[in-house]
């Protein structure tokens, strides 16, 4: 399938500027075909605002970057009406929201209000300002990034916004040999100058729609239902994933066939990125939460046989 070669590319490029992260880059292009949100979880200085603005560059995408501090205003993500003495008007003054591509660095330092600013862009596509509401460009994608709980002057994201993220990925320390690289490119200059495009929206969108078309039968379907249902009674969980999850789940599935060169998608597909889409929406027990050893995505994963499908 043409889909498979075009992703390949796209990764390529990518990985110009990302060394050493192939896994967390395709799950990241995942996403990005699915129509999904990422949340990138990570301690500063591993690349995550290097990834999103390669993957920028390589898919042409309009992006904007707003570093999230206590200080950050709802105001500042959706924007805001001026009344202009010319026309005697108010004039809507777009927020940084409106763009293809919204790279919001260090959300979980924000307040919870500035968070919930986000909410309605990414899930209904629009930010609404004295009542009026404002489509953003498609296509539209969000790449948050957070750092782990406990560190200074974070907060916990709520669980509402949380469920919007499609996947929860990490990139984690290089290996010293990718170190290494990494300094030898950086020796040339910026290693994202490198980074070419490779499909302008128009084409972003087809791929978009040929991930749509991968066809998923009952019993994988089914397999996914069955699944996201464990979750919800995982007896370390006070909280399962959502029916919201389903869907992600199945999106997620279809966009790893097409890039895997099927126009179906099997069990293996499930199985290679639930995990990164359900973890983040379940709920621990306290239990659960002192058992660092506690994988409830995994053990499902595990007890809940997969269909044969020829």
């Amino acid at each position: 399938m043409e889909g498979n070669r075009v992703a390949l590319a796209i990764l390529e490029q990518v990985k110009k500027a990302v060394v050493g992260k192939d896994e967390v880059l395709a799950k990241a292009l995942l996403a990005i075909l699915a129509r999904g949100h990422i949340l990138l979880e990570d301690i500063p200085g591993v690349g995550k605002t290097t990834m999103a603005l390669a993957f920028s560059k390589a898919l042409a995408l309009q992006y904007n970057r707003v570093q999230f501090t206590p200080d950050v205003m709802p105001s500042d993500i959706t924007g805001f009406s001026l009344f202009n003495k010319l026309s005697g008007k108010m004039e809507y003054q777009p927020g940084a929201v409106l763009c293809n591509l919204f790279l919001a660095d260090e959300l979980n330092r924000a307040t919870s209000r500035t968070q919930s600013a986000l909410l309605e862009a990414m899930e209904e596509g629009q930010v609404t300002v004295d009542g009026t509401a404002h489509p953003v460009p498609q296509p539209f994608l969000v790449i948050a990034t957070q750092n782990p709980a406990g560190a200074s002057g974070t907060q916990l994201l709520p669980d509402s916004q949380l469920d919007r993220f499609m996947v929860r990925l990490s990139i984690g320390y290089p290996t010293a040999s990718d170190e290494a690289d990494m300094v030898r490119r950086k020796q040339s200059g910026n290693p994202l100058e490198r980074v070419e495009q490779v499909l302008d929206l128009d084409g972003l969108n087809a791929l978009r729609a040929q991930a749509d078309a991968v066809h998923v039968s009952d019993p994988v379907l089914d397999y996914i239902v069955r699944l996201v249902g464990a979750t919800r009674e995982h007896p370390m969980l006070l909280q399962g994933a959502s029916p919201r999850a389903t869907l992600a789940v199945t999106a997620m599935a279809k966009a790893a066939a097409l890039v895997l060169g099927r126009d179906y998608v099997n069990p293996e597909d499930v199985r290679t990125v639930f995990s990164d889409v359900v973890s983040h929406r379940l709920i621990r027990s306290p239990r659960a939460q002192q058992d660092g050893r506690c994988d409830p995505a995994g053990d499902v994963l595990k007890v809940v046989p997969a269909p044969r499908v020829k």
